[in-house]
């Protein structure tokens, strides 16, 4: 099993660089509301940001895709170091692996760097078979600040390896919650996001911190259905490839659902942009994963750099061609909302 497992992170990092977004965000029916008089220095505009207690210099997180294999050891080093230098968070991918084979920790492991947020992270399954102690096991290794734990059950009914039961993950979640308390744990999807009656459901047990994790980025499923060898599951994945709640419709019903929930928006954040029409809609902090992880395949450590720098470059441009000085200002802007997001969210919140 633990073979299986090194192999299929090494496969995911293969597939991922491939053809694997299938659905639509509906981030471009948000259209951010210009200001020809801004009355604002380009310096003057504050991109801080507050998550799971800790403060951020821009509000974007790199969200954790992986680890396990020394390749994935690289690509988190590396990314890590750059989450510190740009005062961003950073999360590692799945270390379900580490609970059986803890030689492999280099693989996640990023020491030296210090990230002003760095979070481990284990799936909802298995924090319901391996208990609270695997949790505070894989934070300690890390020398984490707090865990994401990861629900991705469209995921899992694809891979042939996949948990078939989905029970006591809410209970779990929420013991969890009460042992390390809530600015230690961020619960999040995998890209098939989270909509408001389990933004609801999570919020009433404790939780105070979530990432929607929407449709229109990487799909998971798709990955799997790359990856399957059987022809059911091959058929599964294509049927499920674009299944989700896209990712703008996911933070508008989070935030309208729990006012005060910290909102992470990820799932196809994929230029500055987008990440200030998400928080626009009412999300803390944008999530980027697979623009991160592609740069630095394609030219490692500079490349993905730059790739950074140019996210926050034009998240501080679209504040201030909005006149916002700040996240408060940019949501008081009040974007429009088109359709079919507009529909979408209405249905949603109902």
């Amino acid at each position: 099993m633990h073979d299986d497992l090194e192999q299929r992170k090494s496969q995911h990092l293969d597939l991922v660089q491939g053809d694997v977004e299938t659905a639509d965000t509906l981030l471009s029916c948000v259209r951010l509301v210009h200001r020809a008089l801004p009355e604002l220095a380009l310096e003057n505009v504050e991109l801080g940001a507050e998550l799971c207690g800790r403060q951020l210099k821009a509000p974007l997180i790199i969200t954790g895709m992986t680890g396990g294999t020394p390749r994935a050891g690289e690509i988190n080093r590396d990314l890590a170091a750059l989450a510190q230098e740009m005062g961003v968070a950073f999360g590692v991918g799945s270390m379900r692996i580490l609970l059986d084979q803890p030689d492999l920790l280099p693989t996640f492991a990023v020491k030296p760097a210090r990230p002003p947020l760095l979070l481990a992270n284990l799936g909802a399954q298995q924090l319901v078979q391996r208990g609270n102690g695997a949790a505070l096991r894989l934070i300690e290794m890390l020398g984490a600040d707090g865990i994401a734990i990861h629900l991705n059950p469209a995921q899992e009914l694809v891979q042939a390896e996949g948990d078939r039961d989905f029970r006591g993950c809410l209970d779990a979640i929420a013991g969890l919650v009460e042992q390390i308390g809530s600015q230690r744990v961020l619960v999040k999807e995998t890209g098939c996001g989270i909509g408001p009656a389990v933004v609801r459901e999570l919020y009433d047990r404790g939780v105070r911190a979530i990432d929607v994790s929407g449709s229109g980025g990487t799909s998971w499923t798709r990955v799997e259905q790359l990856r399957a060898k059987v022809p059911g599951a091959r058929e599964l994945g294509e049927l499920l490839s674009d299944w989700g709640i896209p990712t703008a419709a996911c933070v508008a019903a989070a935030r309208a659902t729990a006012p005060e929930v910290h909102l992470v928006a990820s799932g196809g954040i994929r230029s500055g942009l987008d990440a200030a029409r998400a928080l626009a809609l009412g999300a803390d902090v944008a999530g980027l994963a697979l623009p991160m992880v592609r740069a630095h395949q394609k030219g490692g450590v500079e490349a993905a750099r730059e790739a950074l720098k140019a996210h926050v470059d034009a998240l501080r441009a679209a504040f201030l061609l909005c006149g916002a000085r700040n996240v408060t200002a940019l949501r008081a802007s009040r974007p429009v909302v088109l359709e079919p997001l507009r529909s979408f969210i209405e249905g949603l919140v109902e």
